[in-house]
């Protein structure tokens, strides 16, 4: 009896060890209820080049096959004025908001319920819960000039990875000097084409690929009361 107790008592305390160690685990990958596999660690960041760092994620999505690239969506954000302010970005200072030309995010949407966000230049919780990440990062459209509130494009994370295109011109001064340093790795290019941010940037829906969508269109697309 005491040495069935003993096995007993043994396998009880391996069984109680690996759940706890399951739930650790599963829980530090939870954000806003939602499972996440991707960390900050997983991703390519080089500053000031938002759309190329969301174009490495998508290919780093793409090719670990951890979940599918079905489930998200890369997002545009800016306006005719290339001006659209951004609160809580690592760039910013206090209160204050980012004064971004353009800003580029990457939405996981994988049950029709509930979304992430994915902003490499936030202090926000990464990722983000989508309704958190719209109330402190965009805040209210109300405190915002009518010419400069933000618009999105969005596009489907796996056509994105297909279209985007960057020579990194646009990060050239007069005189062909790099304003930001570039990234460590080659243009992305196509066979189509070798430079078309500025369609992507532009927020005319005739222009370019995905839909174009005002913030409260934004919200309620990706939000918990989307349609």
């Amino acid at each position: 009896m005491a040495a069935l107790f003993r096995g007993f008592s043994s396998f009880f305390f391996l069984f109680f060890f690996f759940f706890l160690f399951w739930f650790t685990m599963s829980a530090s990958t939870v954000a806003g209820g939602r499972q996440s596999a991707l960390v900050r660690g997983d991703c390519a960041y080089t500053r000031c080049y938002c759309e190329e760092n969301v174009w490495k994620l998508c290919e780093y999505i793409n090719d670990h096959e951890q979940l599918s690239l079905k489930e998200f969506f890369t997002v545009f954000i800016s306006n005719d004025q290339k001006m659209v302010p951004i609160w809580n970005q690592q760039a910013g200072h206090g209160d204050q908001p980012v004064i971004w030309d353009y800003h580029v995010l990457l939405i996981h949407d994988s049950d029709g319920n509930h979304c992430n966000v994915y902003d490499l230049d936030t202090t926000l919780l990464y990722p983000c819960p989508f309704d958190t990440y719209i109330k402190e990062a965009f805040r209210s459209e109300d405190l915002i000039t009518p010419a400069f509130r933000r618009h999105m494009r969005v596009v489907r994370a796996d056509l994105y990875l297909k279209t985007f295109a960057s020579d990194r011109s646009h990060m050239r001064d007069a005189d062909g000097k790099w304003r930001m340093p570039p990234p460590p790795y080659p243009c992305i290019v196509t066979t189509e084409a070798k430079m078309n941010l500025d369609d992507f940037i532009s927020m005319n829906p005739n222009v370019g690929w995905g839909d174009v969508y005002t913030l409260p269109q934004f919200a309620q697309r990706f939000g918990r009361t989307k349609s």
